[in-house]
């Protein structure tokens, strides 16, 4: 009799036990998704204005937004092979619609496939909303640093001129490189356009491909970068979101997510602001040492932003000098 009662007691505990457990596991996975933090919470167009009081009126707060808005209801996942043989497939995660927007002419072919597939996912949406709100601050601090700096013009020191160039000056300069996924389109050129100004037939294939699904259409309208204000934006964000063959994404660097290789260890890159002006112009800027004017010039306005956000970063590996670039 007492066995039988034991017996009946631990099934009765266990049975609760699994119970609860069941209970736990249910309420877990109902809880909704957590919800980002969109820019416009902690960026408002009075702070944007402040940011950039001698902006051309092409670049709007409203176009910022929406620009970071629409092109957040894109994930694209990378799949590669044979260093440079690429598949993209695009979602709209609007309507859930799943496109192969690339694929390269020698994705099947025997040698490709035998190389060993590496891939990843660029979701837009994480945009300087991905981490808490001060890693996100600090993200937004950088890249208005970068697209400051490309798009100054004339007050030194005062931190205040970004964003007055829509294009470069000498527009003279095609820009094109041989490239057989992005070839160029005769009679149009590809110079430095927008925020971060994209340059190159092959960037501008690529950002088309993952913004609008279709490399044409800014292959064929390049001018749509600075005739269109949220293009432009767009363009900006997606190089900022985009890793390279070889290098990280800025976004990963500066959330904390890119861990260095053992090649990028011996070639002195850390994780920091420093990376970013690495990414964006680093054959120009870095691996030169201290004294170079734009590498400075970028880490100037980079300090001027966080100050503006209400926020800092007092570890940042802010300078490139001593980094080799890629």
């Amino acid at each position: 009799m007492k066995n039988y009662l034991l017996q009946s007691r631990t099934y009765v505990i266990m049975l609760s036990f699994f119970l609860l457990l069941s209970l736990n596991c249910s309420s877990s996975s109902n809880k909704p998704p957590a919800q980002k933090t969109e820019i416009s919470a902690f960026l408002t167009e009075k702070v944007f204005n402040d940011l950039f009081p001698l902006r051309d009126k092409f670049y709007t707060y409203a176009s910022f937004i929406k620009a970071a808005k629409d092109l957040g209801l894109v994930k694209v996942k990378v799949v590669r092979r044979a260093v440079s043989v690429y598949q993209f497939t695009r979602t709209d995660k609007g309507t859930g619609k799943t496109t192969v927007v690339r694929q390269d002419e020698d994705w099947n072919e025997d040698w490709a496939k035998k190389k060993p597939d590496s891939s990843y996912v660029i979701d837009y949406g994480n945009f300087c909303s991905e981490k808490d709100l001060q890693t996100n601050k600090k993200e937004l601090a950088a890249f208005f640093a970068n697209i400051a700096h490309e798009t100054r013009h004339g007050e030194d020191g005062k931190y205040n001129d970004g964003l007055m160039f829509i294009h470069e000056n000498n527009t003279s300069l095609p820009y094109i490189a041989p490239n057989d996924v992005y070839p160029a389109v005769t009679g149009k050129k590809y110079y430095g356009r927008g925020p971060m100004q994209l340059s190159y037939n092959g960037n501008y294939g690529y950002a088309s491909d993952c913004i609008f699904g279709n490399k044409a259409v800014l292959l064929n309208n390049p001018g749509l970068v600075e005739t269109d204000p949220v293009v432009a934006f767009k363009t900006a964000i997606y190089f900022w979101m985009t890793p390279q063959t070889h290098k990280p994404s800025a976004h990963d660097v500066m959330i904390g997510k890119w861990v260095p290789n053992t090649t990028d260890k011996a070639a002195g890159r850390t994780p920091g602001f420093g990376m970013t002006i690495n990414i964006i112009n680093g054959q120009v800027e870095c691996g030169k040492g201290e004294n170079m004017y734009s590498m400075n010039n970028r880490i100037a306005f980079y300090q001027y932003f966080l100050k503006k956000l209400g926020t800092s970063d007092p570890n940042c590996a802010c300078s490139c000098g001593g980094m080799k670039s890629y």
